[in-house]
């Protein structure tokens, strides 16, 4: 094996090895059983999985395996960055500038093409400007939505959360999909707002 090979793969093992640390961030959404909070590659993986069969009810027609692949890696961040809970406010003002530069460091240990390239789909998330992006926030904001349904609430309820910071997260959730965010508000939402497990303000 020629010198320039053995180098492009000895940095893209290099990089499989650094995102098996996806494994270890801690999220706040439950598994489905309650007993224990998901990971981010957990999270990941369900998204990705969602995707490819609940693509034909998205907004405008999307390349599935884009789709897929910006979910598998959107959060790669979160290895430098850490993970941001979702009403958390005081780390949200931070998370922009701690997620470009862990971006920096995650993408840029792979061959510059690759790296280049997985930033890219990465920016593109950020941005939420591309049928695909818009897609995949959907799934970012509905699957822990069906996690807290299926466990009845219980993080909704360890943190306090309000019907109004949950709708303020999703305003966007609809360009993805509007009939998902339909119908995550009346099977996933208002149920727990009756049984007051999300504050009604």
């Amino acid at each position: 094996m020629n010198n320039s090979k053995n180098e492009e793969l000895d940095r893209l093992f290099s990089f499989f090895r650094l995102i098996d640390r996806e494994k270890f961030i801690g999220r706040q959404t439950y598994l489905t059983d309650g007993n224990r909070k998901e990971n981010d590659a957990e999270h990941a993986w369900h998204m990705a999985i969602m995707t490819v069969l609940l693509a034909k009810y998205a907004n405008e027609e999307i390349d599935v395996l884009k789709t897929v692949t910006m979910l598998l890696i959107h959060d790669l961040v979160e290895i430098y960055a850490g993970d941001t809970y979702a009403y958390d406010d005081a780390g949200k003002e931070t998370q922009a500038a701690r997620e470009r530069e862990a971006a920096e460091k995650v993408y840029g240990t792979l061959p510059k093409e690759q790296g280049e390239w997985l930033k890219g789909i990465w920016l593109e998330f950020e941005a939420q400007e591309t049928p695909e992006a818009k897609f995949a926030r959907t799934m970012d904001n509905l699957q822990p939505m069906m996690l807290n349904d299926s466990t009845n609430g219980i993080s909704w309820v360890e943190h306090g959360v309000h019907l109004s910071q949950i709708l303020k997260r999703n305003e966007r959730t609809h360009c993805g999909s509007e009939v998902l965010w339909e119908y995550a508000k009346e099977n996933f939402l208002m149920p727990h707002v009756e049984k007051g497990h999300i504050i009604k303000d």
